[in-house]
């Protein structure tokens, strides 16, 4: 019998550490929905003792997920556990995952702890965690380089304290597959009572080997996979969690497991709806959500694919959620029609409000555009979203940009309910519509990234703004979206100095990264 895989899906915690990836606890609950979609068996949904933002987030969405399983992250310390049990505590189904470092670099140099001190405190964090649920979590920090005695000394006692999934992590993509796998197996083999929890990995892309030590672990009786949508994650990210799954599925000849509960379709509308929210675009070349993932340009392999798909195509580009994308909506079409659209994609709307607010949108936009595409439609309901909370508002923008004169931006934007009106030379038109926004607001910002991807093909596609801002040591990403680009850079801009403003400062206690 194929055991089913246990996909845990942690884009919500450490893909947030992505430097620039922060998100608001309304764009986490759209993420864990369509992981929820997906069929995703455990959503991290954040590090709760963080700060009360990220206690906020995890709470949020353990009240909205019915169907996943919900964990919060805890450092092995009283205060963490609680904190996190706390937070989940509305979830149908929650865990903690608790930590602790246990490689003698980890140990010395940052707990300043004697290994006996760290068996003990890992044991009594297991046992305060099991008095918030059963389903516990236990994680040896950096167990990629530490000693395999003393692994196997602290995973058992875990167990006999109540871990029910032992993690393993290679925490800095130290370490190679057959090395990798060869743990996993050791590690089972060595501890009396490993039948009693199932075992996990973690791995990070350090070394472009994430997903390669995470299947070396799954043939070695692996049977939960910690990765992250885009391979989203701190540094060089994480084990991605399509790569995991499609190969997983591809290759049901060799895993001894199976991911046959995913709705793997799900998985291409998650990719773009996280590159959306976080500002990081998807390469061309990413395997399985990359735009050229399925497109054959060698004359050799168009051939071959017209006479048989398999020559050269080893997935359904349909199994992963890849279609035509075409909506023949337009701007004759019915609230009813947009609104079972938009159904079909996944989305759904918590409020009336929310729904007239996009309908407009939606109307707006098919007087500018004649061909209305779900990517489209995925971008706009973003916005619509994001806009029901903002303080800020574009109410009207000019900009005038000819050839040997200086760009000139004119801005009003709604405050509150009050209009302010400023105006601004710049290097080009955006330069000048970001300078006059600042004139009017004097954030102290940095603009760290300003990005602009085409949503759809044509020439009059949306233009999609990320603008990443820095203020005061916080980081935060707005995206705006138009078919007039210099307006969806004010936008973006727009919708970071909102979130400035409405965003409580964010910590990171965690004294490493699981």
């Amino acid at each position: 019998m194929s055991d089913q895989l246990i996909i845990f899906d942690t884009t919500l915690r450490d893909g947030e550490q992505s430097p620039g990836a922060s998100m608001t606890k309304d764009e986490k609950v759209r993420i864990a929905k369509a992981l929820e979609r997906m069929r995703v068996d455990v959503i991290e949904a954040g590090f709760p003792i963080a700060s009360p933002g990220d206690f906020e987030s995890v709470h949020a969405v353990a009240s909205s997920i019915k169907d996943s399983t919900v964990c919060g992250l805890a450092r092995a310390l009283d205060k963490d556990i609680e904190r996190a049990g706390e937070a989940i505590k509305p979830a149908n189904s929650g865990r903690i995952h608790t930590f602790i470092a246990t490689s003698p670099i980890h140990m010395q140099m940052k707990l300043r702890m004697e290994p006996d001190q760290v068996l003990e405190q890992a044991v009594a964090a297991v046992k305060k965690a099991r008095q918030f649920t059963d389903n516990v979590e236990f994680s040896p920090e950096d167990a990629g380089r530490s000693d395999p005695d003393f692994l196997c000394r602290v995973l058992e006692a875990v167990i006999d304290a109540g871990a029910g999934t032992l993690n393993i992590p290679d925490t800095v993509g130290y370490n190679v597959p057959a090395q990798f796998g060869s743990l996993i197996k050791q590690l089972r083999e060595r501890i009396p009572n490993s039948d009693k929890a199932v075992f996990s990995v973690h791995c990070h892309n350090d070394l472009g080997l994430a997903v390669a030590n995470s299947l070396s672990a799954v043939m070695n009786g692996a049977r939960q996979v910690e990765c992250t949508i885009n391979g989203l994650g701190e540094r060089a990210g994480n084990a991605s969690l399509e790569e995991v799954v499609m190969a997983v599925k591809t290759r049901k000849d060799i895993f001894p497991c199976n991911v046959d509960h995913l709705d793997t379709t799900q998985i291409v509308s998650a990719s773009r709806l996280v590159s959306g929210i976080t500002g990081f675009a998807v390469q061309p070349n990413k395997a399985i959500v990359g735009a050229n993932a399925f497109a054959h340009e060698s004359g050799i392999h168009q051939d071959g694919v017209l006479k048989n798909r398999e020559t050269y195509e080893i997935m359904r580009a349909q199994d992963v959620g890849w279609s035509d994308n075409r909506m023949v909506l337009g701007k004759h079409s019915g609230r009813n029609a947009f609104k079972t659209r938009l159904k079909e994609l996944g989305v759904e709307f918590d409020s009336e409000a929310e729904l007239n607010e996009a309908f407009a949108r939606f109307k707006e936009l098919a007087d500018k555009k004649h061909e209305i595409y779900d990517d489209d439609l995925q971008a706009l309901v973003t916005e619509a979203m994001e806009s029901e909370n903002e303080n800020i508002r574009l109410v009207a923008l000019k900009v005038c940009s000819e050839t040997g004169e200086t760009p000139h931006a004119n801005i009003t934007v709604n405050v509150n309910g009050e209009e302010h009106t400023s105006s601004s030379d710049g290097g080009g038109p955006v330069d000048a519509a970001f300078r006059a926004l600042e004139a009017i607001f004097d954030s102290g910002s940095e603009l760290l990234l300003y990005s602009v991807n085409n949503i759809t093909s044509g020439t009059d596609a949306q233009g999609e703004v990320t603008a990443r801002l820095k203020n005061k040591g916080r980081i935060v990403n707005g995206q705006g979206a138009d078919t007039d680009i210099v307006i969806a850079s004010a936008k973006a801009y727009i919708n970071a100095l909102n979130k400035i403003q409405a965003d409580a400062p964010r910590a990171h206690p965690q004294s490493g990264d699981v």
